[in-house]
Order: structure tokens, then C-alpha cells, then sequence
């Protein structure tokens, strides 16, 4: 009989973004997961500060999306999406649509962030293609954005350990500058205040050096999640939004992160009152029951396609678990999930203040040279050691799960993203173990 709780061999599966030989021989096994907490394969209750990969907002076990899943597989496994379609998947985009910023009309599901960027990215080329500047074929990212491991988001993303291993990925890509400027912002609550609007400007040098007629899209994370919780100074997507409206170009705002109540509001775009051409959303979309992804564009993205004969595919992009059945359940029991308990919007009120109050109490921990917040997401960062880059967070990571606490580290940085569930007894226990943990590293 198989033993759900310990596998008795670990090899066969090679693990995404781990250690893996680390990880074998010290195994972190999580075996069930309820509300606020994981239970380990010995019983431990491990408080989740990082909603287990930015993606369970409302926390674990949902009795309502529980039972949408397992009633929706009884009842329909599988549909085809291509040239047929089922009742949930046009319910779930209609209320989607609801809350998404106003004019962002139409949604094409996929089953992840990273293929919500590629969809996002295959949007825009051929967007621009159909209204006939098919020579906007030039893509702008940022230097540590992510977006997604598949060609097109590693491209366009900048985080140099996920691009160095693939040669030249996609051609025709550049990258904004990245908008951390510790020197002058260290220790900000919320949107740092200095260098905004000139971060920004650098777009309007890379339209000089490559015209604005070869550049189909920027795509930018509204708050940079990945690489460790970098908050876009005041007026930088406000003047990013004029620039690419000067020159006809798509903004892309990557929500995969931020969206569904992260920042306290539906969407980052809701939040920092900039709407993008289009928004990729996947994570919170399902609260992490289902795999699925989302692309938001504006009516007049879906309308340019709507032309010519009505027999042919507009776009000839999808995937075969699109809007699948389950997913779909999911989805909309999340989306009822976050009405029913104020969810989207909780992070914005008093316990977004107590979250930014508890965790730059940290200030004068040891080895702590900033700390930055927004909503319900934050980060600790740390001095790196000498020569051991990342060695330090790794530690705390560790040193965390031993007393109960799962973070999430990414170089020397703690970042941390609460179920928007969470409560003060919950954020005053995640900033004790924590102390604790920075005043035992090395």
C-alpha cells in the first residue's frame, strides 16, 4: 500500500527551483494544509507566511472550492477548448471581468504565469501585426523582473541565474533598469519616494536607440515579486503608461503575483491607478487548487482580431488545458471566496498596517540592511556573507522551518506573502521566529 506521507525513495523526481541533493537528504515533506498552517510528515503545524507560492490568498483547505473541484470532476472531467467551449469556463471570465480595472474586457485562460506571459507576449506581436505595423517586433523588460521560465518570459525577464544557461533566448529584446535604489530608499513603507519618474525615462533612451516603430510591448511587474519584493517608486508606472502611450506601445503589467488582493485592492493596477494595455494573472486565480492562468486585454485589443471571415481562427494560440473544467470550478469558488470575506480589499485596511508596523520592527535585527512593504507582501533584506552569496537567507529558511515558519528566500533576501486570511497573532508569530532566526545565522 503506498504511503502518502513518506515515499520510501526520492530519486525519480527531479525538483523545480531546488536543491535537490540538499533537499534528499534532509527531505521537507508537507502532508496536509489548512487555513493559515502545513502539516509536515511528522506532524508539525508550519505557519505559511508565503501563501504557498504567492498563489493560496485565501488561504488552505476552502470548504466552497473543495467542494466546486470535487463536484465538477464528477460531473465533467474534460472539455475540449478548441472550437467548443463549457458553461464555467464564460462564467469564470465574466467574473473575472467584474473586478479586473475598468475597460479590460476579455480573458484567454492558460494554466500558468509562465504561459500567461508567453500568451501576453504573442498578443502584442500580433496585435500590432493585424493593424498593420508588423515591424513592431521588439519586446522591453527589466533587469530582475520575472516572468515565467519558458522562452519568451525568460527573455523578456532579468534575473541572471534563470537566462545564463540558455544562449540567446529570444532576439529583439532589451531591459529597463530595475527600480530598487537602496542608497535612497532603504527602509521605505510602501512606494519609496525618490526616483521614479527618471527609472522611467530610461524607456524614452532605449525608444532613441531602437525607434518607436520596431517596439511592440514593455512588460513590467507592477511590484517586482520574484526577485525580492522591489516597489516601483512614486510616478514610475504613472510616466512609463505616458511614455508608451506617446509612442504606440503596449504596456504589459505582470499580475501573476500581485493580482487577486496582494497589494490590497483587486489588482496592482488598482493600487498604483496605472491600467495597462493587457494583465497576465494566474496564482490567487485558483487560490493554488488547480493550475490556471489568465490574460487580460482591453476591448480594443479583442475587437482588432474580430475581423475577417467569421469561419477562421482569429488567433491561432491556446493550449489544451485551457479553461479546463476543474480549474474553472475552482475559480469561481475563489472568486466567491474573496467576495464573501472582503478579501481583495483586506490587505489595504488595519491589518496592512499592522503587517508594515511588525515587520520594520525588525529593523534592528542582525544583519538586516532594509526592509520593504506594500499590501500584504514583504522583505527582509539581509548583508550577504562574504564570498557565500545567498548563503545567509538559505540559512534563515532552514533555521525558519525547524521553528515552525515557512518564508520563501531569493538571493539574500526573506520575502514573505501571508494568506490574505492572515491575523495578528499570525504576523506577531512570524516576526518572533524570525527575530529569532536572524539573531542565530551566522
Amino acid at each position: 500500500m503506498l504511503d502518502r506521507a513518506r515515499p520510501n525513495d526520492l530519486r525519480a523526481f527531479w525538483m523545480p527551483f531546488t536543491a535537490n541533493r540538499q533537499f534528499k537528504q534532509a527531505p521537507r515533506l508537507l502532508v496536509a494544509a489548512k487555513d493559515m498552517h502545513y502539516t509536515t510528515d511528522d506532524g508539525r503545524m508550519v505557519l505559511d507566511a508565503t501563501s504557498g507560492l504567492w498563489c493560496v490568498n485565501a488561504g488552505h483547505g476552502r470548504p466552497k472550492i473543495t467542494q466546486a473541484i470535487q463536484q465538477q470532476a464528477a460531473e465533467m472531467d474534460y472539455a475540449p477548448p478548441f472550437q467548443m467551449g463549457h458553461p464555467l469556463a464564460f462564467e469564470l471570465a465574466n467574473r473575472l471581468v467584474e473586478i479586473a480595472p475598468k475597460g479590460m474586457d476579455h480573458v484567454f485562460f492558460t494554466n500558468s504565469g509562465s504561459e500567461s506571459v508567453e500568451t501576453a507576449l504573442k498578443i502584442a506581436l500580433a496585435y500590432h501585426r493585424v493593424r498593420g505595423e508588423g515591424a513592431r517586433t521588439r519586446l522591453i523588460g527589466r533587469e530582475r523582473g520575472y516572468h515565467g521560465v519558458n522562452f519568451g518570459g525568460t527573455a523578456v525577464g532579468g534575473i541572471v541565474g534563470n537566462r545564463k544557461m540558455y544562449g540567446t533566448l529570444v532576439g529583439g529584446v532589451d531591459h529597463l533598469p530595475h527600480t530598487h535604489l537602496p542608497d535612497r530608499n532603504a527602509f521605505s513603507r510602501g512606494e519609496p519616494e525618490h526616483g521614479g519618474e527618471d527609472l522611467a525615462n530610461t524607456l524614452e533612451r532605449l525608444v532613441g536607440l531602437h525607434d518607436a516603430s520596431t517596439i511592440a510591448a514593455v512588460i513590467v511587474e507592477p511590484v517586482a515579486g520574484s526577485t525580492g519584493v522591489l516597489i516601483p517608486p512614486k510616478g514610475y508606472l504613472q510616466r512609463l503608461r505616458e511614455i508608451c502611450d506617446k509612442h504606440g506601445i503596449l504596456l504589459i503589467f505582470d499580475e501573476v503575483i500581485t493580482g487577486f488582493g496582494r497589494l490590497g485592492t483587486p489588482f496592482a493596477a488598482d493600487a498604483f491607478g496605472v491600467t495597462p494595455d493587457i494583465i497576465t494573472a494566474a496564482k490567487g486565480v485558483t487560490n493554488g487548487a488547480v493550475p490556471m492562468g489568465a490574460v487580460f486585454v482591453k476591448k480594443e485589443i479583442y475587437d482588432t482580431f474580430m475581423t475577417g471571415p467569421e469561419h477562421l481562427i482569429e488567433f491561432a494560440h491556446g493550449y489544451t488545458y485551457s479553461a479546463h473544467p476543474l480549474a474553472c470550478a475552482a475559480g469561481v469558488a475563489t472568486m466567491e471566496t474573496y467576495k464573501d470575506e472582503g478579501l481583495l480589499t483586506r490587505g489595504s485596511g488595519e491589518i496592512g498596517k499592522y503587517w508594515e508596523d511588525a515587520l520594520h520592527s525588525l529593523k534592528d535585527a542582525p544583519h538586516v540592511i532594509d526592509i520593504r512593504n506594500i499590501g500584504l507582501v514583504g522583505a527582509i533584506e539581509l548583508e550577504p556573507i562574504d564570498g557565500q552569496p545567498t548563503k545567509r537567507a538559505f540559512s534563515a529558511f532552514l533555521k525558519a522551518f525547524e521553528k515552525n515558519l515557512l518564508i520563501r528566500t531569493t538571493g539574500d533576501i526573506i520575502a514573505m506573502s501571508p494568506p490574505l486570511i492572515v491575523e495578528k497573532e499570525h504576523i506577531d508569530q512570524i516576526v518572533t521566529i524570525l527575530r529569532e532566526v536572524l539573531t542565530s545565522v551566522e
